[in-house]
C-alpha cells in the first residue's frame, strides 16, 4: 500500500523524501515498479470493479449488504467488509432525505387489526397502501399504491395531479384487477387514516370485495411501516435522485422504478435478498410440490 501511495503521488513529491517519510526503501520501491501490482492486487482490483457493475446496475442505490448479497449470486468470493471498504474509499453511498405527510381529521375509522404484524404467510392475504407526492416542474405529482405484505411486491400503482379519492380506489382496483377480482376470504386492507381511505367511496369498494379495513392508530406512524418503508426507498434511490420536468416524465419515471427494478430486480433485505417476484415465485413452486 506504501508503494502504491508514492506511485500515486509521485509527481507530485519526490520518491526519496516519500519513501523516507513512509519508511520503505526507494529501491524496493522502483523493485515494486518492475514487478507490478502484486496478485493480491490484481484480485482487490477486479473484485472492485465487480461491485461498481453491480452498483450501478442497481441505479446506484445498493448499500454494501446487497452488493455483497448480488457478488454472492453471482460465486463471486468476497466478504461484507471486502464489500463495504471499497465502496467507501471509492463513495458508493446512498443519498438520503426524510419527508413527512401531514396528518388529516377523519371519520369512520376501522380498527388497527394488522397491529404491526408484518409477516404474512401467503400472498394476497394482507395489502397495505399509502400516498406520497412528488414534485415537477408542472407540479405536484401524487403517488398511491398498494403492496402486498407478504412479498412486499407494489400490486397497485396509480399516479395523478391531485390529491383525490379516486387515486386510492383506481389503485385498489388495479390491485383487485391483478388477482382477477377474486379476492381470498379474510384478505386485509390496511392504510393511514387519511379521509381518502375513510371515505364512503373507498369503504364501499372495500365493502363490495369482502376486504377487511384495517387502519393505522393514531400518531403511530409505524403501525404502517412497511408502505412507508416503500416510499422511502423509492424517494432515495429514485425521485430525490431526478428533476423531471413534467408530471408525465415522472409518472414513467416511477412506473419503470417500481415495475422493471423494485418489483423484479431490486434484492430486498426482508426476503433474504431477492426480488418480491423471485419470492412469489418461489414460494408458488413450494405450494403446488405440497397440494
Amino acid at each position: 500500500m506504501r508503494f502504491e501511495f508514492i506511485k500515486a503521488h509521485s509527481k507530485q513529491f519526490p520518491v526519496e523524501k516519500m519513501a523516507e517519510v513512509l519508511g520503505v526503501s526507494r529501491y524496493g520501491y522502483y523493485d515494486f515498479l518492475r514487478k507490478g501490482p502484486s496478485k493480491r492486487a490484481l484480485e482487490n482490483q477486479g473484485i472492485l470493479e465487480e461491485i461498481k457493475k453491480v452498483h450501478k446496475k442497481s441505479r446506484g442505490t445498493y448499500g454494501s449488504p446487497r452488493v455483497h448479497a448480488e457478488l454472492k449470486k453471482q460465486a463471486i468470493s468476497c466478504s461484507r467488509k471486502g464489500t463495504a471498504k471499497p465502496m467507501r474509499k471509492e463513495n458508493m453511498r446512498k443519498r438520503w432525505k426524510r419527508t413527512t405527510l401531514q396528518s388529516k381529521k377523519v371519520v369512520d375509522i376501522a380498527p388497527n387489526h394488522l397491529d404491526q404484524q408484518f409477516h404474512v404467510e401467503e400472498p394476497n392475504k394482507v395489502w397495505v397502501s399509502d400516498i406520497t407526492y412528488v414534485w415537477t416542474a408542472e407540479g405536484w405529482l401524487y403517488v398511491a399504491i398498494v403492496l402486498d405484505l407478504f412479498s412486499r411486491k407494489v400490486v397497485g400503482l396509480i399516479m395523478g395531479a391531485s390529491l383525490s379519492t379516486e387515486l386510492v380506489t383506481k389503485a385498489l382496483k388495479q390491485a383487485l384487477y391483478r388477482i382477477g377480482v377474486i379476492v381470498n376470504k379474510g384478505l386485509m386492507h390496511h392504510s393511514d387514516r387519511g379521509c381518502r381511505y375513510t371515505s364512503k367511496e373507498f369503504r364501499e369498494l372495500a365493502l363490495r370485495h369482502g376486504i377487511e379495513l384495517s387502519m393505522s392508530a393514531k400518531g403511530h406512524c409505524y403501525d404502517n411501516a412497511v408502505a412507508e418503508s416503500f416510499f422511502h426507498s423509492l424517494k432515495t434511490e429514485e425521485t430525490h435522485l431526478k428533476r423531471y420536468r413534467t408530471r408525465e416524465e415522472g409518472q414513467s419515471a416511477i412506473f419503470e422504478y417500481v415495475e422493471v427494478f423494485y418489483n423484479r430486480q431490486r434484492l430486498h433485505s426482508t426476503l433474504g435478498y431477492i426480488s418480491p417476484t423471485h419470492f412469489e415465485e418461489g414460494w408458488e413452486k413450494d405450494y403446488v410440490l405440497s397440494v
